[in-house]
């Protein structure tokens, strides 16, 4: 009977696959010709390989709670990746590993992948940011790509204006940036939840909206060009050295990145916004600041997009309102919840996926999309507390045994 059932609900599943992706699948419209055809056998294929794969994902399910029901469960059970974390020496031969690959990526391949995987790096900051609101303190933050612009923003009219280099507006972009975040606390400091996410949602909206508008300010939609690349001391670089150039410092900033939040997730305060996150009535029940507790995440996430925005400024060397939409929010929430809320692991691959992927399925063409999203539902069916998700610490208390006592 439970055998009938599962067919029924495979065949079920893959028609309503087939409904959802008929337009792109099996329709396609040749505008020059106007001609319509239709291509039947792709329908054909996504109901057999749905139903196929809906019976894969049964079969995993059953042995993972085969899995589950066999083992202890007072022992976690840990990834690959946290044991390898958690032993020391093979933790070090993977960041020696990483670190050659790092210096040598450059050198090997082309200014193209180099310049992409800079866009990967940039991504992984911006996450890690987001990680800090988000994944420790538990602030769903739909506005982040504001900060961003911010910093941009800072970065392009202080060279436009006054001259002012890379190296200076750097910390002068973060900490305007951080003084934003502040502001866009206060109000929100009561707000959990959905309403929260509606509030940092318009905040951002309307950062992008008197960007545009107000162009004796901002130059409004046509944006800033011309703006300056990163010096070295003064030398004038050649494009394909200066994106080589970008692409180490930001090699730099990822390592400082996660030193810090490292350091921070760590710290009294970071075990505050995790506190905050799991209970926020006994958080303020133990002494905790709820309201300096948020405005510190807030402005220290609003930091590292701030930055961000500088070194995107320089990179492209021209900004506009349009590179600060919503979907740059999304995609930053989407890389900290697909890598694993909390986990600064998690955030690192979950960035280089969801940016270096999209680039790499070029090849599908207009499938690109599609296979895109069909991953990310796998990866929502099979992990989804995230690829690596944040181990919750546990103290255990061993009662002394008066042998123990003697000695």
């Amino acid at each position: 009977m439970d055998v009938f059932k599962e067919l029924k609900k495979g065949v079920l599943l893959s028609l309503w696959f087939v409904f959802l992706t008929f337009p792109v699948m099996v329709i396609k419209v040749d505008h020059i010709a106007r001609t319509v055809t239709w291509r039947w056998e792709n329908a054909l294929y996504m109901a057999v390989g749905t139903f196929f794969i809906y019976f894969v994902v049964q079969l995993f399910r059953k042995k993972q709670e085969n899995r589950k029901e066999g083992q202890d469960s007072k022992e976690p059970s840990l990834s690959i990746i946290h044991r390898i974390l958690l032993h020391r020496s093979q933790r070090n031969v993977l960041l020696a590993f990483i670190a050659v690959v790092a210096i040598l990526f450059p050198q090997f391949l082309s200014i193209y992948q180099t310049n992409v995987m800079t866009t990967a790096l940039m991504y992984v900051v911006l996450g890690l940011g987001l990680n800090i609101v988000v994944g420790l303190a538990g602030l769903l933050d739909l506005g982040f790509v504001a900060f961003y612009a911010v910093g941009a923003y800072t970065y392009a009219l202080l060279n436009l204006h006054f001259g002012l280099g890379f190296w200076t507006v750097l910390p002068l972009g973060g900490l305007l940036a951080a003084t934003f975040g502040i502001l866009l606390g206060f109000p929100v400091l009561r707000l959990r939840g959905d309403y929260l996410a509606i509030v940092t949602l318009g905040f951002g909206e309307i950062i992008r909206l008197v960007l545009e508008n107000w162009g004796e300010f901002s130059k409004g939609p046509s944006g800033i060009s011309g703006i300056s690349r990163p010096s070295f001391f003064g030398v004038e670089m050649s494009l394909e050295s200066s994106i080589i150039y970008i692409y180490y410092l930001m090699v730099l900033l990822v390592i400082f990145t996660i030193f810090v939040v490292n350091r921070l997730q760590d710290s009294r305060l970071g075990r505050a916004w995790i506190a905050l996150r799991e209970d926020e009535i006994a958080c303020q029940a133990m002494g905790v600041d709820k309201r300096k507790t948020k405005l510190v995440a807030f402005s220290l996430g609003a930091f590292w997009a701030g930055i961000m925005g500088v070194v995107f400024a320089a990179k492209t060397t021209f900004v506009n309102p349009a590179s600060f939409t919503f979907l740059e929010s999304a995609i930053i929430l989407a890389i900290v919840v697909l890598g694993g809320m909390g986990s600064i692991v998690g955030v690192l691959f979950g960035a280089l996926i969801l940016i270096l992927m999209p680039e790499y399925l070029r090849a599908l063409s207009q499938y690109r999309m599609l296979a895109f999203g069909a991953i990310l539902v796998c990866m929502m069916v099979f992990r989804p507390q995230g690829l690596i998700a944040n181990i919750r610490r546990t103290y255990t208390f061993k009662k002394k045994t008066p042998n123990s006592l003697a000695k």
